[in-house]
């Protein structure tokens, strides 16, 4: 199996993707085995090629932020090959619900480098409400806004004002960004962005970093009990964490009982981690 040929035209990339033919169960199973038992690299060439459809359909999930789709397609492929390097065949789920957390990790990374021209939140509610501020929709009536505004604002605990700005932020930048100047005005500010994409080597350190971290973190959620891995779980590692309220009512506790747990929880992994820190095992 080859991989598309990428030419100047976007179209004919995407034709030749689209007759890709997913694997059956049981071929994305022998092929993740080969590759995870033997190292065989054309199994693991094989697994690519085929869910690239899926990195396609990822990211023009994406396309509202004003960015090439090539680039989103790129960055999505080389979350992929992360995926199927770490992929373990024998825990039973397919290839793809595995791959698509490191899919969206690596066009979500890309977004946010960027966009560093504009000034983003820093906390999580804030990060995944850029994420998502595509949920609200175009063309609706003040009304339907209103209800999406308040729906997304609710959904992610923030304000509604929240909401209105990063959306006017998104529109502002898209309107910028698509703007032509020049004698002939064929040149957008689009094109003349600078490439963030980091070098090769500083790439690998990044890359190392995060395993290393990746392996800290699993290390010290062994040292939780069942129940406050459950909480740090859903709080933490989820597209749409719970709140302290709906892990009550999965326990049948209390919301401040929750919090107890929580904060127990986040000490004793923040002493798991710190020493490895401080060795400077985990960051270089």
């Amino acid at each position: 199996m080859n991989y598309p040929v990428i030419s100047n035209s976007l179209d004919s990339f995407l034709a030749q993707v689209r007759d890709i033919k997913p694997l059956s169960q049981e071929r994305e199973f022998d092929l993740a085995v080969r590759y995870r038992e033997n190292g065989d690299i054309e199994a693991a060439h094989e697994l690519v090629v085929s869910h690239l459809p899926f990195v396609v359909k990822v990211a023009f999930q994406y396309r509202h932020y004003m960015l090439p789709i090539q680039d989103l397609i790129q960055e999505g492929t080389i979350g992929l090959m992360k995926s199927v390097k770490r992929f373990d065949p024998y825990k039973g789920y397919r290839l793809v619900s595995f791959a698509i957390w490191w899919i969206k990790a690596y066009i979500k990374n890309f977004i946010l480098k960027s966009w560093s021209l504009v000034k983003l939140g820093t906390t999580q509610a804030q990060r995944k409400l850029f994420f998502r501020i595509g949920d609200i929709g175009e063309h609706l009536d003040q009304e339907s806004r209103d209800a999406k505004i308040n729906d997304l604002a609710e959904s992610l605990n923030v304000k509604t004002d929240e909401v209105i700005e990063v959306q006017a932020r998104v529109k502002a930048r898209e309107r910028s960004l698509n703007e032509t100047f020049g004698e002939d005005r064929d040149i957008s500010a689009l094109e003349l962005l600078e490439d963030t994409a980091p070098d090769q080597e500083s790439a690998l350190i990044e890359h190392e970093e995060r395993a290393n971290l990746e392996d800290v973190t699993k290390k010290a959620l062994k040292k939780l009990d069942n129940r406050e891995r459950f909480i740090i779980s859903k709080r933490f590692m989820e597209d749409e964490p719970w709140t302290l309220q709906r892990i009550g009512d999965h326990f049948g506790t209390s919301r401040e009982r929750v919090r107890q747990l929580e904060s127990r929880a986040l000490n004793k992994l923040r002493q798991e981690i710190a020493p490895t820190f401080v060795e400077g095992t985990a960051l270089a």
